[in-house]
């Protein structure tokens, strides 16, 4: 009794390498027939399809075959259970699970290390590979690199498809960031903040807050009444929170249930009376 199976690649060697990798079968025993060569598309960019074969199976290597395609499924049905919890933990998704409300004070939320961490850690190692196999799946031609601070851990993402990995508001970034954070702090003993970024989004982004919060800071304090910046997420709560932090005049605060919350800057009714009394003076005047 024969059987077939079909595999893909970049091109037909990848296609007959991955079914040598998944089969424990030498390349050049593979008996296969190619159903589509593939195709680069446009530049490479647009259009582009893999090649796919059809491998052959003889009596002879079917009961092997067969314990290791058994055996693959379960690791792939467990890979696929728990990937999917964390993706549902997420993106706040799942349905039998509540929604978790974040602290009030956002800049309390990571409670980190002082000292440099090890990226050639086993921890820090392991969330690289499952970072570069998540944005595999994303976009292509990418790579990552880490960097390491007190406390912290930046994986940087060069390459592919930025506006995907990013998405909206930067909702992708926030997704695949939680995923790893995860990864690395599993087994962690005491937690390390993780960062991942894109082409420079995290810093670019960071500088607009900064902006944006001085802005509406000014504004509250000029008209006495609240200012709010709509369903941001929890990383950029906490730098809203930190850049007004010194300011004595106003005080910030998250409103709402869920992991995009809104974040409303205050007048401090103190400040704003004695500024009012002071305009008052010299308008008399």
């Amino acid at each position: 009794m024969k059987s077939n199976l079909e595999f893909e690649g970049k091109n037909v060697k990848i296609a007959i390498n991955a079914a040598s990798e998944e089969l424990n079968i030498p390349p050049s025993e593979i008996k296969y027939d190619i159903i589509s060569n593939g195709s680069s598309g446009i530049f490479g960019l647009v259009g582009a399809k893999k090649a796919k074969i059809r491998v052959h199976l003889s009596d002879s290597n079917n009961n092997n075959v067969r314990n290791h395609i058994s055996k693959m499924d379960r690791v792939r049905s467990f890979e696929e259970n728990n990937v999917k919890t964390l993706v549902d933990e997420a993106f706040r998704q799942a349905p039998d699970r509540p929604t978790i409300v974040p602290p009030k004070h956002d800049e309390l939320l990571e409670t980190v290390l002082d000292a440099p961490v090890d990226i050639a850690s086993e921890s820090i190692q392991a969330g690289k590979k499952a970072l570069q196999k998540i944005i595999d799946f994303i976009t292509e031609e990418t790579s990552v690199s880490v960097e390491a601070g007190p406390g912290l851990v930046l994986f940087n993402v060069i390459g592919g498809n930025s506006g995907v990995l990013i998405g909206k508001k930067g909702q992708n970034l926030e997704a695949i960031q939680y995923l790893i954070d995860k990864i690395v702090n599993k087994n962690s003993d005491k937690r390390v903040r993780i960062q991942v970024d894109v082409e420079g989004y995290l810093k670019t982004r960071k500088e607009n807050l900064v902006k944006l919060a001085g802005r509406l800071a000014e504004k509250t304090k000029r008209t006495g009444r609240p200012s709010t910046i709509g369903q941001i997420s929890a990383q950029d709560r906490r730098t809203v929170h930190l850049t007004l932090k010194a300011d004595k005049e106003v005080r910030t605060q998250s409103i709402g249930d869920g992991y995009y919350r809104k974040l409303v800057i205050f007048p401090k009714k103190s400040n704003y009376r004695k500024k009012k009394h002071k305009d008052n003076v010299i308008a008399v005047k």
